[in-house]
């Protein structure tokens, strides 16, 4: 039996929800929703468009399209605020390069949960706010919800949480995230599964698979406290073979509504191999999951 006890519960008291109000975009409402009331958060959403003046074109026709910007703005403001009617919400629309507009909005606001829409790689590359939801993954230091392409295919209650698969390398950045997971089970009265997924066995290992499994296994047992148990109904999964594969396969397989990573924000090229689950593992699964995957930085 696990006698550690839970820490602190994790609140989503200030989320910022970026949006280029695309389709892709759109799947994140119901999350979004589901969460800021749950929570009563504040919310913040953020739309970063390209300068309305373009000094390519005659100067003639920049009060035009000046004019014609603001009342854009004004149509999108009021669709946001009709979309998050009941919930508090600020409304914020820049110009210029997203990073540095969301970094400036994440800190001024005291944010502790950012909210994208993706729709990963075509081949064409990647689309609107697939290269940005990349930086926003990598660099962001609060966790980030990302809803993919596929998640409102499979997923249409209306963004409930009834099960939650908590993957985890058991590296120290990964298990940062677990009080995270487990909050969120005991808050939305989910049942939680912790899976671990280690490389195929080979003939060479001086230890038998089964036995490494079973000192997993209680590894991730100990990510538990005895206190949530109750609340979790936690299981433990303990697989062979591909990450990034088995855990979207697991996933897609037992519906699961949310997949929890722990990461820290990497400063290397994406994809560097690191002694923490690897950015490249981690955005596949965020790019082709079926459900909304909550990547928690350490």
């Amino acid at each position: 039996m696990n006698t550690a006890t839970s820490r602190a519960q994790v609140r989503f008291r200030n989320i910022l929800f970026a949006t280029d109000f695309s389709q892709a975009a759109a799947q994140a409402i119901p999350y979004v929703k589901k969460i800021a009331e749950h929570y009563d958060a504040d919310l913040v959403t953020l739309y970063v468009r390209p300068p309305v003046v373009n000094p390519m074109t005659e100067p003639i026709t920049w009060a035009a399209d000046i004019d014609a910007a603001k009342a854009q703005n004004d149509e999108d403001r009021e669709e946001v605020l009709q979309t998050f009617a009941g919930i508090r919400t600020q409304v914020l629309i820049e110009e210029g390069d997203i990073q540095p507009c969301l970094d400036a909005a994440i800190k001024k606001n005291n944010t502790d949960l950012v909210v994208i829409g993706t729709r990963g790689r075509s081949g064409l590359g990647k689309f609107l706010l697939g290269s940005v939801a990349e930086e926003i993954f990598r660099t962001v230091s609060c966790p980030v919800l990302t809803v993919g392409p596929h998640s409102g295919a499979v997923h249409e209650h209306g963004g409930d949480l009834r099960e939650i698969l908590y993957a985890t390398d058991l590296s120290p950045e990964s298990r940062a995230a677990a009080p995270c997971a487990i909050s969120l089970a005991k808050e939305f009265q989910s049942r939680l599964i912790l899976m671990h997924v280690i490389r195929e066995p080979r003939p060479e290992d001086l230890v038998s698979p089964v036995n490494v499994k079973a000192s997993l296994e209680k590894l991730l047992r100990e990510l538990v406290p005895s206190d949530a148990e109750a609340s979790c109904k936690p299981e433990y999964i303990v697989e062979s073979g591909d990450p990034a594969d088995m855990i979207l396969e697991f996933a897609r397989v037992k519906e699961m509504d949310l997949i929890v990573l722990g990461a820290r924000p990497e400063k290397d090229a994406p994809g560097a191999e690191t002694h923490h689950l690897p950015t490249a593992i981690a955005y596949k699964i965020v790019s082709h999951a079926e459900c909304p995957v909550l990547t928690v930085r350490h």
